[in-house]
């Protein structure tokens, strides 16, 4: 792995973590209560998405990465490790929530938009920048 695609993944991860860490407290403690999690998360979704849009453009483009789709591709993927381990850390230490009930939130209606999210992540970088070939 490059260094390159180590700092794109890593840049990548902290815009789009650091806007849903931001986002975070406000579906859960204040949404959620008021109009259920299904409509809280609806409500998160479309910005954490434009962070992701933004992001995935930016970060590439900052680290100077060579628009190849494999080195896209990694940064996609690199990111959403880096992303599940910080995701899991705060379910477990601020929010108290085991790995396993963590995991079956995917099975919930606005843990499958979590789902398709986290795709469109890893994705993403792809998606946004012209590719020079593999």
């Amino acid at each position: 792995m490059t260094v390159r695609i180590l700092a794109a993944a890593t840049l990548y991860f902290l815009i789009v973590f650091g806007v849903g860490f931001l986002l975070g407290p406000i579906r859960v403690f204040w949404l959620e209560p008021r109009i259920g999690p299904l409509a809280a998360v609806a409500c998160e979704t479309p910005f954490l998405l434009a962070a992701t849009v933004i992001a995935a453009r930016a970060a590439p483009r900052v680290a100077r990465l060579e628009p190849r789709a494999s080195a896209l591709l990694a940064v996609g993927m690199v990111a959403l490790v880096i992303q599940q381990i910080a995701d899991l850390t705060v379910g477990l230490t601020l929010r108290g929530i085991s790995i396993a009930g963590q995991l079956a939130r995917f099975a919930t209606p606005e843990g499958a938009i979590y789902a398709v999210l986290l795709i469109l992540f890893a994705i993403m970088p792809a998606l946004r920048n012209p590719s020079s070939g593999s």
